[in-house]
């Protein structure tokens, strides 16, 4: 049913990853699909560099891709998923990342932690709408 499953997350919130990745790990296996961990560098974030510059962006990208990296072979095994780091709003390089890998479904957590309860975040609720693929939102 699914062959190519895209996890994105927020290496500074565990959250985004804690149920996340077993849920798609579970599924990946099920399937016998492959596994994309994505995390994206917002505008905000790459203009926050103190002394922006192309050389700069290319560093913090490679920094970022390492520590996403790192989190997927822990929490996966060496090598058992492809990385990714997109750029720009979180939910537009989502939703491009899933369109170039072609992804059958998006696993993705929902976080915000005042609403929790009633809401899904900003985030997972524009991907779930926007998204050409299915989307399961695992919630703590």
């Amino acid at each position: 049913m699914f062959r190519q499953i895209l996890v994105p997350v927020d290496l500074d919130e565990p959250s985004s990853w804690s149920k996340a990745i077993p849920a798609a790990r579970a599924l990946a296996d099920a399937f016998d699909a492959r596994l994309t961990v994505m995390t994206v560098i917002t505008d905000r974030d790459a203009t926050s560099e103190a002394a922006w510059s192309a050389i700069n962006y290319g560093a913090l990208v490679d920094k970022t891709t390492t520590h996403l990296a790192n989190l997927a072979d822990r929490e996966l095994g060496k090598d058992k998923a492809a990385v990714r780091v997109g750029s720009g709003s979180i939910y537009g390089a989502i939703l491009d990342a899933a369109a170039d890998i072609e992804a059958d479904l998006i696993v993705m957590a929902s976080h915000r932690p005042a609403m929790r309860d009633f809401l899904i975040g900003a985030n997972a609720s524009r991907v779930a709408r926007h998204a050409r693929c299915s989307v399961m939102i695992v919630r703590e």
